[in-house]
């Protein structure tokens, strides 16, 4: 039986999303899958960048990680989008990525995966962010699956459209055990529905 393929596709601009990301990588290839991690490309400017100390010190720090292209979307047999939430909706950095995959998108090559989220914000919005990501799953024809309430994590992290980080309104929270251990949940349901709904191989 061949490894499940989850693709964990975010965009961070100060660290606390790529720990989401991070974890959820982290639990997948613990669970046997066969992962890739992504990152969104950057599009802010670098001297926006240089002004945000935390900011220039991440994008540093994680450019060993590949960029996102389509072919991690069409090579995956799930997908767990992460984002920071901006006004309550997707980092453009992230909706730029989706915007790229209209060419597989026509060819039905998106549908029919299992797709998932996690977002974090400095003061609120997650929900609204991830129910915004949620939008493109379902023009995709995707298989969207939240964590509703089905462990008891939930019911602490009161989030049952993905997971998600408050990170502080300076962004200097990163995840604690709580929203780790939701993603953790998260990522083992994707992966679970991804193993029932996946398409027998080419």
């Amino acid at each position: 039986m061949t490894q499940t393929r989850l693709a964990v596709i975010y965009y961070s601009s100060t660290g606390s999303v790529h720990r989401l990301a991070e974890r959820a990588a982290e639990t997948a290839a613990n669970a046997g899958a066969e992962v890739r991690l992504r990152r969104a490309a950057e599009l802010a400017p670098q001297q926006v960048i240089d002004r945000v100390p935390a900011w220039a010190a991440h994008a540093a720090a994680t450019t060993d990680i590949e960029v996102a292209t389509p072919d991690d979307a069409a090579w995956a047999d799930a997908v767990l989008f992460g984002t920071p939430v901006r006004f309550g909706n997707v980092a453009s950095q992230l909706k730029q990525y989706i915007d790229t995959l209209g060419g597989l998108w026509a060819e039905g090559r998106l549908a029919d995966k299992v797709y998932a989220g996690f977002s974090s914000a400095g003061t609120g919005g997650t929900e609204a962010t991830l129910l915004a990501l949620y939008n493109c799953v379902h023009h995709m024809g995707g298989v969207l699956v939240p964590p509703g309430y089905t462990d008891p994590i939930k019911f602490v992290d009161g989030n049952p459209y993905g997971a998600a980080n408050l990170s502080g309104a300076d962004g200097s929270e990163l995840p604690g055990k709580v929203e780790l251990t939701a993603v953790d949940h998260l990522t083992e349901r994707v992966l679970r529905f991804a193993r029932l709904v996946r398409r027998p191989a080419a």
